[in-house]
């Protein structure tokens, strides 16, 4: 490709992570060394709903040390929305955001687009990089990876990922020496619930908790992946009681009974994908416990602080999260688009990776599972595959200054574009 030069757009789309500011941190850092290329660094706030309400900001006007500060400072430091340009159910909405978006890259001579997010994210870079062919738009657009969920295809892993395992493998192993050192002849049992509907990376990754102890906790492992008889677990968790006085059990929360139903669906509820709003796996295997045991039982919703705990972040995860924004200004320079940054793992002893580029079109709305070799005959524990597979990732502290005892997080000040165009109808 020819040369180009204008203006580049970072935005951020979908549940933030504890690393995703790093990649931003990286793409606008990135930028700033190729001023032959890219002359103005804009954010857009709130994502893609941001852009289509043309609300830009000029990430030059930050200082330098809050653009590096972004990298150990979690959540969306842009902003971040969930909306979603679909053309298969709303296909006149999304003719009229698609000409409302380009309205607004041709209004402020944006000719980079990079967008840091998972699965619907990476759908539509690809949808706006086929619309910039199409109508003529010189435009490059990389998609940036991002989803603690880990299910993203093509990639070894997701930025993001190794933060929130670290996160709640620790926790779990802390909870877990709090509920044995109460273990009495009467037995307990602990349900630990995270994030994850369709893929079990998060549950799958707090195996690392255990350090190769048979008797350490997480004692039983559900993922989404997997269909569970109840029957056979509860046997499982009164075997385990019988052994250890006590069970710490670690759900996500899409876990299927044998029929394949998520058992903490709430089929009157429905969510803004049209799925079944999940109101607690936790909680319902619970009621069964203590119905079928008569153990006291507990239940622990790590909720937000997974993918938030930047406290408890990999100094790898935020290394690689980094990169990937780096990679992907380098691309589009380089003439790329179409494209999502994809990390590539070269060894796992010691670990090395490294950067590549994926085809969007094999990436967008294809999600990626714990592959069932990685799980236990019985289905209750991830293996020794999966634990050589995550241990990496989790490794090295990522530390933020303190002030008063307490992390201090960057803020941006977030300096906003005079707008240039009527508001969106």
């Amino acid at each position: 490709m020819a040369e180009l030069i204008g203006n580049m757009l970072v935005a951020q789309s979908g549940g933030p992570t504890a690393v995703i500011n790093a990649s931003i941190a990286g793409a606008v850092q990135e930028a700033g060394r190729h001023p032959e290329a890219v002359e103005e660094i804009y954010g857009g706030l709130n994502g893609i709903l941001g852009i289509l309400n043309e609300d830009l900001i000029d990430l030059q006007e930050e200082k330098r040390l809050a653009v590096e500060g972004l990298k150990y400072t979690p959540a969306a430091g842009l902003g971040t929305c969930r909306y979603k340009i679909d053309f298969k159910k709303k296909p006149e909405q999304a003719a009229k955001d698609m000409d409302r978006l380009f309205e607004v890259f041709q209004a402020h001579n944006i000719r980079y687009f990079f967008y840091a997010g998972g699965n619907d994210s990476q759908d539509t870079s690809l949808k706006i990089h086929e619309e910039a062919v199409k109508r003529g738009w010189e435009m490059r657009v990389i998609g940036i990876p991002k989803t603690i969920d880990n299910d993203l295809p093509h990639t070894d892993h997701c930025p993001g990922y190794g933060s929130a395992i670290k996160y709640a493998a620790t926790t779990v192993m802390e909870v877990g020496i709090d509920v044995g050192s109460m273990a009495t002849d009467d037995g307990s049992c602990c349900i630990i619930e995270v994030m994850g509907r369709s893929a079990g990376w998060i549950a799958a990754g707090t195996v690392l908790a255990k350090r190769g102890d048979p008797a350490a906790p997480p004692h039983i492992i559900l993922l989404p992946e997997m269909q569970y008889h109840l029957q056979e677990l509860m046997d499982k968790v009164r075997e385990t009681i019988a052994a250890y006085k006590y069970c710490v059990m670690v759900v996500g929360e899409g876990i299927r009974d044998r029929e394949g139903r998520e058992i903490g669906a709430d089929e009157t509820k429905r969510d803004a994908f049209g799925h079944p709003v999940l109101a607690g796996a936790a909680w319902k295997l619970k009621e069964f416990i203590e119905a079928a045991l008569r153990t006291k039982t507990r239940t622990v919703l790590l909720g937000y602080s997974q993918r938030a705990a930047a406290h408890c972040a990999s100094a790898t995860d935020a290394a690689e999260a980094a990169a990937c924004g780096e990679s992907a200004v380098k691309a589009a320079v380089a003439g790329q688009s179409g494209f999502m940054v994809k990390i590539v793992r070269e060894q796992s002893q010691p670990y090395k990776w490294s950067t590549a580029l994926h085809d969007l079109r094999e990436v967008a709305n294809v999600e990626h599972f714990v592959p069932r070799e990685w799980i236990s005959e019985d289905g209750f524990l991830p293996n020794e595959q999966f634990v050589e597979y995550a241990r990496p990732l989790i490794e090295g502290e990522v530390k933020a200054p303190i002030e008063g005892g307490l992390p201090k997080y960057v803020v941006l000040e977030k300096a906003r574009l005079e707008k240039k165009l009527p508001p969106r109808a």
